[in-house]
This record gives C-alpha cells, structure tokens and sequence, in this order.
C-alpha cells in the first residue's frame, strides 16, 4: 500500500539507505511490510544460505570467497533495485496525482468564471445597488428595505400599505 498522501522522494536515497541497512530505504519511502521483507529476506539468506564459515571471516574484517557470500549480494542488490524502483513509481504518481489536481482546480475556475461571466442578471463585483429601486422606511425597525416587498428585509415584520 502506498502512502496516502504521495511527496516526492530521493531515488539516489532510497537506493543508498537499502545498501546501508537492508530494508531502511523502503522505510523511507514508508513501505513498511516491504522493508520488514526485505530485512527478514536478508537476515534468512546469512543464516540459512551463506555459510558460516564466510560470516565469521566477514565479521572478522577478512575477505571470504564471493561464490559463498554472492547469495547475500544477490538478495541485498535486489532490495536495492527494488527501492530505487518503487522510489521513481512513488514520484510519478506524486506527479499524476499533483497535475490532475491542479487540472481540477483550473478547470473548476474556468467553470466558475464562464458561470459568472454568462450569468447577466449578476452584478459584477463591487457594483452601486440600482438607484432606480424604490425603497421605503420600516416602522418597526426604521431600517429602508426594498418597496416591492410586503414585508422588512431586515425585521420580517410586515409592511404597512
């Protein structure tokens, strides 16, 4: 599952943090099942396929053969394919994702501004009220309200003819 709101991220660093730590660079890219399989995938493959006698000589700083650690390399050079892989799909959805929503909100203005401009019975923005309109005083409310009206636009009490 992917993250729920996508950022972009570092492939370069997805790929460099697997290499340092089996698993870290999913765990960057907050694919969390995926960087415990990764982790368990590399710890399985140094305890049950590689030898120990190549383990020992590796903690030991000496160079063991590559035929009995290549297993190991394959699995760790996998999961770091695999980051740099899911970090460069994680940015082109983030990029899907941030230009369709900028196309929905463009088009959403569009649409706002063809209402606006189509509709003729609007005011436009910061339009005087018609003088032309008769208005008369409440006697409730004092307040002068539209004359077409039978009651106060202010109050709602009724207007007296």
């Amino acid at each position: 599952m992917s993250d729920p709101e996508p950022n972009r991220r570092r492939p370069w660093l997805a790929a460099a943090l697997a290499l340092l730590v089996s698993g870290l660079g999913h765990a960057y890219l907050r694919r969390w099942a995926r960087a415990f399989g990764w982790y368990a995938a590399v710890t399985a493959t140094l305890v049950f396929v590689v030898p120990d006698a190549a383990v020992d000589r590796v903690a030991a700083g000496d160079r063991p053969p590559v035929a009995d650690i290549a297993p190991a390399l394959v699995v760790v050079a996998a999961s770091v394919v695999d980051a740099y892989v899911l970090a460069l799909r994680n940015n082109r959805e983030y990029d899907r994702h941030s230009s369709s929503s900028s196309d929905d909100a463009a088009d959403a203005s569009a649409d706002r501004n063809a209402e606006r401009t189509s509709d003729d019975e609007l005011e436009p923005r910061g339009a005087v009220p018609d003088s032309t309109t008769d208005t008369v005083s409440c006697p409730h409310c004092g307040r002068d309200t539209d004359a077409t009206l039978d009651f106060c636009q202010w109050c709602a009490d009724p207007l007296e003819e």
